[in-house]
């Protein structure tokens, strides 16, 4: 029988820094082995989100829970544990310059103590080839283009064989060709695997193409829950103004404000 448990759950969590409201009693269940996809502005708190799930980041208050173990009360060595069954590719990529490519790739199984060093440049080379850089290995991260440091780092992210992805901006940075080569490898990898993905980003184009649910992030609380195809049927200004890319009210009065006088400044010089 397929287990359709949450795989991680978030209940009323709440993050405040410098006297801002980041997360405000935020509560979500993401199902496994879907693609979970959580859009919204630059700075709504996405990556702050995301990092709460993987235990870097403690909620005020809330709880997360993965499957049935509660992360945000776990010491830092469960934590260590239970991040083994995860997979995290950063927004840039996170390389050590100093490192090969195989280096980096195993590094999480050096940490983790997995397999002996055979064992773990057989996985790097069977990692390495899923994301198309099969001889890649003995390239230093600044041989590489920015498209391929990205993979680099999702070879990296599945290497322990993750039950969950987690992808913050995975396309970011990225021309549109190359981001949708990123979009495809999410989407050949979790077919594959039959992993979970929890992805952040402001790329709809991304968004639209590698999830099957989508959420809207805005002050700190989800005003969208939706798919993909029912979208753009939300009757709700601020998800259409993002979906459609156009600029919030408050930001269009920033444009407003009243000009210098900079002819008088010239004239005074």
């Amino acid at each position: 029988m397929t287990d359709t448990a949450p795989i991680i759950r978030l209940e009323e969590v709440t993050k405040t820094f410098n006297g801002q409201k980041v997360l405000d009693k935020v509560s979500l269940e993401v199902e496994p082995g879907l693609a979970t996809v959580i859009i919204g502005p630059s700075g709504c708190g996405k990556t702050v989100l995301l990092k709460h799930m993987i235990g870097l980041f403690r909620p005020d208050s809330g709880r997360i829970f993965y499957r049935d173990q509660e992360i945000s009360a776990m010491s830092e060595r469960k934590l260590i544990r239970a991040r083994r069954k995860m997979g995290f590719l950063f927004q840039g990529g996170a390389l050590f310059d100093s490192m090969t490519v195989r280096q980096n790739v195993i590094f999480p199984m050096e940490e983790h103590g997995v397999g002996t060093l055979l064992e773990r440049k057989q996985r790097c080379r069977q990692v390495l080839s899923l994301v198309g850089l099969g001889d890649y290995e003995d390239r230093l991260p600044e041989e590489l283009s920015g498209g391929q440091k990205k993979r680099v780092a999702l070879a990296r992210a599945i290497v322990l064989d993750p039950e969950v992805i987690f992808y913050d901006e995975p396309t970011t940075g990225l021309d549109p060709v190359r981001a949708d080569l990123i979009n495809e490898l999410i989407l050949k990898l979790q077919a594959m695997l039959g992993t979970t993905a929890i992805v952040v980003t402001h790329d709809m184009i991304s968004a639209r193409k590698i999830g099957a649910r989508l959420l809207m992030l805005h002050e700190g609380r989800f005003v969208a829950d939706t798919t993909p195809q029912l979208l753009d049927g939300i009757d709700n200004d601020i998800v259409q103004r993002f979906v459609e890319g156009r600029a919030f009210r408050d930001e269009l009065a920033e444009l407003d404000q009243p000009r210098p006088n900079l002819d008088g400044q010239r004239q005074g010089a």
